[in-house]
């Protein structure tokens, strides 16, 4: 986290020409050179009495930020950094100043956010000793309050969690943030969950690139048709400037009114070839219009596929995993249970397409487990074999069953085929 944080590795979402607007907010003690060692360097100066465990929690990462727009809006408006200096004094004021070890302001990323880094020294008396101290009878020599304890769960409480969104969302209200729904049920989306929304929404992105095509082959049939009329017009325009030169010659003869009714029309027709050209123009913004969104389209599609494939080098396995069970028969519940990795007990029947039949159990294990001869690839297991492997152990039970000699090829036991 302290390389993803100090930039010493360039994530994929960086812009790394903007990389050098990032900031450090939190000055290190002397001598002190980056994130890591800040930590450390608490840890080892505050005082603590007691060792700490292999398995504590020894500082607490916080990410402050708000919606793209509503921090686009603050850096537009130029109080960026009244909303970096104010999300200081809330650290400062909730976590205590020595606590907070960093603070580096991310400028090089769509949002503008900070990482905040604390080490959660606490004094007083631990919560779990005050839940003891109220259904025991027996009374310990307790140690002294005032001592300085390590305890990610005195600050993380629940109790303490919404106060901090609180008040957090009191200082932020200048900038119009606001604090999300107290109480709001709303879940946290899986990253296998979020990658599988993702590739629905590309198929039906996909599917609406179809339309989008077929809607530019009728317009390019349209345009043809139109192109086809112009000539016409232009015709029927060459005939009437031909109609009205003789028009001309003889307008002595003949009575002026019918002459004037001729060359109304003929300004008809010329109204009507100018409105035949502006549509034509039109079309031909739509086709390109078109043409550039389908572009702009399969682009992005593209460059999120490969981007996916490149942070989960398993998810084309994951896929065909999930497309195999729903053949098999698993239903949509199992086969989520099963994309979770953990071994899942089912009973019922699954259908073999090899086979062409259904095989049934009364009580198995599927799992999700790498291939032992290609490691870096998943397969699906049942009962501890890989899937083809188990519908041709419960084909051979059912051969067997039927008094087949498992040995003999399919159709070789007295012209009785299966």
């Amino acid at each position: 986290m302290s390389a993803h944080i100090e930039r010493t590795i360039s994530p994929k979402n960086a812009d790394p020409t903007r990389t050098y607007l990032n900031k450090e907010l939190v000055q290190f003690p002397e001598g002190v050179t980056n994130r890591t060692h800040a930590i450390q360097y608490r840890l080892h100066n505050v005082g603590l009495t007691r060792k700490i465990g292999k398995n504590q929690v020894r500082t607490i990462r916080i990410l402050l930020a708000g919606s793209p727009d509503d921090m686009k809006k603050i850096e537009s408006s130029g109080r960026l950094d009244n909303w970096c200096r104010d999300n200081l004094e809330w650290l400062k004021k909730t976590y205590g100043k020595e606590n907070i070890v960093s603070a580096v302001l991310h400028l090089d990323e769509t949002t503008p956010h900070i990482h905040a880094t604390i080490v959660p020294i606490t004094t007083g008396e631990r919560r779990k000793a005050k839940q003891e101290q109220s259904t025991t009878k027996k009374k310990y020599h307790k140690k002294s309050v005032d001592n300085v304890r390590l305890c990610a769960d005195d600050v993380m409480s629940r109790v303490k969690l919404k106060e901090y969104q609180n008040s957090y969302a009191e200082k932020m209200q200048v900038y119009g943030l606001h604090r999300g729904i107290e109480g709001s049920q709303a879940k946290h989306l899986s990253t296998s969950q979020y990658y599988r929304d993702l590739l629905s929404q590309t198929e039906s992105v996909q599917e609406n690139i179809g339309n989008l095509l077929q809607q530019q082959e009728q317009v390019t049939q349209e345009l043809s048709k139109i192109k086809s009329e112009i000539k016409t017009e232009k015709l029927k325009s060459t005939a009437v400037n031909v109609a009205t030169s003789a028009m001309e010659g003889i307008s002595s003869v003949f009575d002026n009114s019918k002459v004037n009714k001729q060359q109304q029309e003929i300004e008809n027709l010329k109204t009507e070839n100018s409105n035949l050209k502006t549509e034509v123009k039109q079309v031909n913004e739509q086709v390109h219009t078109l043409k550039t969104e389908y572009t702009r389209t399969t682009d992005k599609l593209r460059k999120e596929l490969i981007k996916i494939y490149d942070l989960f080098p398993n998810i084309r396995d994951i896929l065909n995993i999930e497309n195999l069970c729903k053949t098999i028969g698993f239903s949509e519940e199992l086969t989520k249970k099963i994309l979770t990795m953990k071994p899942v007990g089912f009973k019922g029947r699954l259908y073999s397409p090899e086979y062409q039949r259904e095989f049934e159990t009364n009580h198995s294990i599927a799992k999700i487990e790498k291939d032992s001869a290609e490691p870096s690839r998943l397969r699906l297991f049942v009962d501890n074999l890989e899937i083809t492997e188990w519908f041709k152990k419960k084909y051979q039970e059912f051969r067997k069953d039927l008094g087949i000699n498992p040995k003999l090829k399919q159709g070789e036991n007295r012209g009785f085929k299966i």
